[in-house]
């Protein structure tokens, strides 16, 4: 592993040149990075809201400029044609992008700027056959989703840990395996780019049209 505060372009940068030197290139960029500042948006703090874009947004901007480098640098034939890229750039961001909730502004208004960049990359990438997507996932047992945040959640809609975590549409605990398991599917999906996965177990609000 590498240390490395991704809201520093010069230690991402420096992350991922020592990860393509030791692999010999690149060819995968989970962005994975993300915290959750609350508070409602009419006092919350302007501190707080340039922390949550400097994290859950900036940073992937860094990360995905620093892996594009990269991509460019190992230019490769594809298929015995015309040199094109490669490369993947899958995002973790999240169902706040879609389905915003009371007192999370910062870090779904943050995340829907970072579902907007990945559309983006996607428009401007692809022509060089670098694929570009998303999982959006929501209540996975985390750093940012912790045990306090969750029996405090629970406990506020009367409900127990157990029914909270499963309050989705299959009744069943979404985990974090989960995730992973849907960010090595959208690497498999050679012909998909622009794409986002929901990894909710069914919360209708937060359904791409």
């Amino acid at each position: 592993g590498t240390a490395c505060d991704v809201t520093d372009p010069a230690a991402v940068q420096a992350a991922v040149a020592a990860v393509a030197a030791h692999f010999g290139g690149l060819d995968i960029v989970v962005s994975n990075a993300g915290a959750a500042w609350t508070g409602p948006m009419a006092t919350l703090a302007d501190a707080d809201l340039r922390a949550s874009f400097e994290l859950n947004f900036f940073a992937h901007q860094s990360v995905a400029q620093a892996a594009l480098a990269v991509f460019r640098a190992q230019d490769r034939p594809q298929d015995g044609g015309s040199p094109v890229l490669g490369g993947q750039l899958l995002f973790n961001v999240s169902k706040q992008a879609l389905n915003p909730g009371p007192n999370f502004g910062a870090y779904g208004i943050s995340k829907a700027a970072l579902l907007a960049l990945v559309r983006q990359y996607a428009l401007e990438e692809g022509e060089a056959g670098v694929r570009v997507n998303a999982i959006n996932a929501d209540r996975i047992r985390s750093g940012l989703l912790d045990d306090t945040m969750i029996k405090e959640r629970s406990a506020a809609r009367g409900l127990s840990e157990e029914l909270y975590m499963a309050g989705n549409l299959l009744g069943a605990e979404v985990r974090a395996s989960d995730v992973a398991d849907a960010f090595v599917a959208l690497a498999l999906m050679q012909r998909t780019t622009g794409a986002v996965l929901t990894v909710d177990g069914g919360n209708v609000a937060a359904m791409v049209r």
